[in-house]
């Protein structure tokens, strides 16, 4: 008890870092994959692309075949989605963070196979993966 004591804001840190490694896990849906997961994904399965950034980041520069479905849009969306419900769908964004997000909200609506780019874009243009640029895709 007295070693706790003396060293309580070692442990506090020590139990804080803990918590901030795992968190990102709980609070994102769907399987995090990789720029090459995510090739063969879409090469052998046909899986769709869904960029959920707004339309300025999308035509800056997205996945080739991506269709751009902003985020904030995704709940009204989603019936465009339907008959992909059973289908491998890659959800990106610039970083992952938003993708991670729409993948819960895909889940929760019943979609069974969603993926988040792990990194998104960015992730994806460092791999040397081709990125399209110009006009959005609805």
């Amino acid at each position: 008890m007295e070693f706790i004591q003396n060293n309580i804001l070692t442990i506090a840190i020590a139990v804080i870092s803990g918590v901030m490694l795992v968190w990102p896990s709980f609070r994102h849906g769907g399987k995090a994959i990789n720029p090459t997961e995510a090739t063969l994904l879409i090469n052998r399965e046909d899986a769709q692309v869904i960029d959920v950034r707004d339309a300025r980041e999308y035509s800056a520069g997205h996945l080739p075949g991506a269709r751009n479905i902003p985020l904030a849009d995704l709940a009204a969306r989603a019936g465009e989605l339907e008959a992909l419900k059973d289908k491998p769908l890659i959800l990106v964004c610039a970083s992952g963070v938003r993708s991670g997000q729409a993948c819960a909200q895909l889940q929760k609506l019943g979609f069974t196979r969603v993926n988040n780019l792990d990194g998104g874009v960015h992730a994806w243009e460092k791999a040397g993966l081709p990125i399209k640029r110009g006009a959005r895709k609805k």
